[in-house]
């Protein structure tokens, strides 16, 4: 058994991968001298202009964690809220994920809109919300979504489509019929940020990338940002 891969099959990909544009559009401006003094604010304003451009599903980040081996794993996913705790997420605690977060209570998350060749990145430590919060945000979503998390078993190895066929249907049934149903294993995270960062494309390379980092005020110990460029 070889891995070699077919030469035709990679010279397509390549012909298709070298012929794909990067911002085929205008993008905006960005003046960081300008920018609020919370990265929570600019974050705001830059999803409101993101859904007015069209993006699509401006909500779903990537979510990169580590594993027990100190390895980076990275999957997407939604995003819930976002407050002067930081910004908010929810999986099963039972989850690979959820599982990495137990053990390395760290994580990054990185949005990318490129109707506008825009990316944010958070950085920070996760904390596990308390489990009424939880229990809200499930409750607060589609049908759909406590059935999802009903089935329970997410990241387990799936023997039989038809098993996850039945275990779906039953946690349709019992969705529609307890839409209070509780799940004990869902729950909702927030990233406490120590790093922020915009960055906005340039159709010249000559990005702009605003960095917010919390830092420690050694008067009173609260913590206050300090923005600084970066080169791109």
């Amino acid at each position: 058994m070889t891995d070699a891969l077919d030469p035709a099959a990679r010279q397509s990909f390549l012909d298709l991968l070298h012929a794909q544009r990067v911002w085929d559009t205008d993008l905006p401006a960005f003046d960081p001298e300008g920018a609020p003094s919370t990265p929570h604010a600019l974050f705001f304003t830059w999803f409101a202009e993101a859904v007015a451009a069209g993006q699509a599903e401006p909500h779903t980040m990537h979510l990169a964690t580590a594993d027990a081996d100190g390895l980076p794993d990275v999957r997407t996913l939604m995003l819930h809220d976002v407050d002067e705790r930081g910004w908010h997420f929810a999986t099963h605690s039972t989850s690979a994920k959820g599982g990495q977060l137990a053990a390395r209570p760290y994580a990054a998350l990185g949005f990318y809109w490129p109707a506008q060749g825009r990316q944010v990145r958070v950085r920070g430590a996760v904390t596990a919300c308390p489990t009424a919060e939880s229990a809200a945000d499930l409750h607060a979503r589609s049908t759909g979504a406590l059935a999802s998390a009903l089935v329970r078993r997410q990241s387990e190895i799936l023997d039989s489509p038809a098993d996850l066929a039945r275990a779906s249907d039953a946690a349709w049934d019992r969705a529609r019929e307890e839409p209070d149903a509780e799940v004990e294993s869902w729950t909702r995270y927030v990233v406490e940020p120590r790093e922020v960062e915009f960055f906005q494309g340039d159709a010249r390379r000559r990005h702009v990338r605003l960095r917010y980092r919390r830092t420690a005020d050694p008067a009173t110990g609260a913590g206050a940002w300090e923005r600084e460029r970066l080169w791109p």
